[in-house]
């Protein structure tokens, strides 16, 4: 198993974040993880922007984004900022895409709930496209390209490795048919991950992002949950909090199940957190 980092993105602090990747380049991390949240009232940083700074600070660390809602999203002009950032950081992104699990903000990007599915897979196509053509024409549903080119050329071939979220049976069965991946999201308790993934082939990359923290921390877990998710109770149903003993059992039952990619996730504290868990909890695994 490996282990990624998530980059704190919500109440951020510049200099903190810049401190923490240059750190989280120094120990046994392989990736750091940005997370998507357009619409909401806790100051999250946007997660392309955020990643193309994690590009600048570091050398070594894969840098991915869990998950791109690319039905709320030009797909051109999102296949091209991931380009850029796949160039800026010579080959180390990985794109998490998703399909989100609600309509309701739909009508503030101008956009029709029915046929979000097809939306869904017509832009990634014209994503993939984009990125292995040198021009693309495309007749599709909700967007035409007439001979459109795209420059540069992502950095990775044929393009950066694409994971799959979601939680329902077809977002599954789309992950094997598309993707490269599949990522658990955070707001997934481990039991219903673990159904999830026996649906997948046992040699497809499997990763989790997992809310956690050391010691007994919960109502400052809950605190986090009640503003990024409005709904403070899920931090009791998704988050591990204790023991680094506890913590580790959990990690290790993911291994066990056949993860490959674990995303740690602390929301408070992110800095001592990473180096609690890197010194308590990872040579336990």
């Amino acid at each position: 198993m490996e282990f990624a980092i998530a980059i704190p993105q919500t109440y951020p602090e510049p200099a903190a974040i810049g401190r923490f990747l240059r750190r989280a380049e120094e120990l046994p991390f392989v990736a750091a993880w940005s997370i998507e949240q357009v619409i909401g009232t806790a100051p999250v940083l946007e997660s392309v922007t955020t990643l193309a700074y994690a590009a600048g600070i570091t050398q070594r660390l894969r840098l991915g984004i869990a998950v791109l809602l690319i039905t709320q999203r030009n797909p051109i002009s999102l296949a091209k900022s991931l380009s850029s950032l796949d160039v800026l950081s010579n080959g180390r992104l990985i794109v998490g895409v998703g399909l989100g699990a609600t309509t309701r903000h739909y009508p503030a990007y101008g956009l029709a709930p029915e046929g979000r599915v097809a939306r869904f897979r017509e832009n990634l196509e014209i994503m993939n496209r984009l990125w292995t053509e040198d021009r693309v024409t495309l007749q599709g549903r909700f967007s035409q390209l007439d001979n459109i080119p795209m420059e540069p050329k992502p950095v990775q071939k044929p393009h950066p490795p694409i994971w799959f979220g979601g939680h329902a049976e077809a977002a599954l069965r789309r992950a094997v048919e598309l993707g490269n991946g599949y990522i658990g999201a955070g707001s997934t308790p481990i039991p219903a991950f673990l159904e999830d993934i026996k649906q997948l082939p046992p040699d497809f990359p499997k990763a989790k992002r997992l809310y956690l923290a050391l010691g007994d921390r919960l109502p400052k877990l809950r605190e986090w949950f009640g503003a990024f998710y409005q709904q403070p109770e899920m931090a009791d149903k998704v988050a591990v909090w204790g023991s680094a003993q506890h913590i580790a059992d959990e990690l290790r039952r993911l291994k066990d199940a056949g993860v490959q990619h674990l995303l740690l996730n602390p929301v408070f504290d992110e800095e001592q957190q990473m180096e609690r868990l890197s010194e308590e909890v990872l040579p336990r695994v």
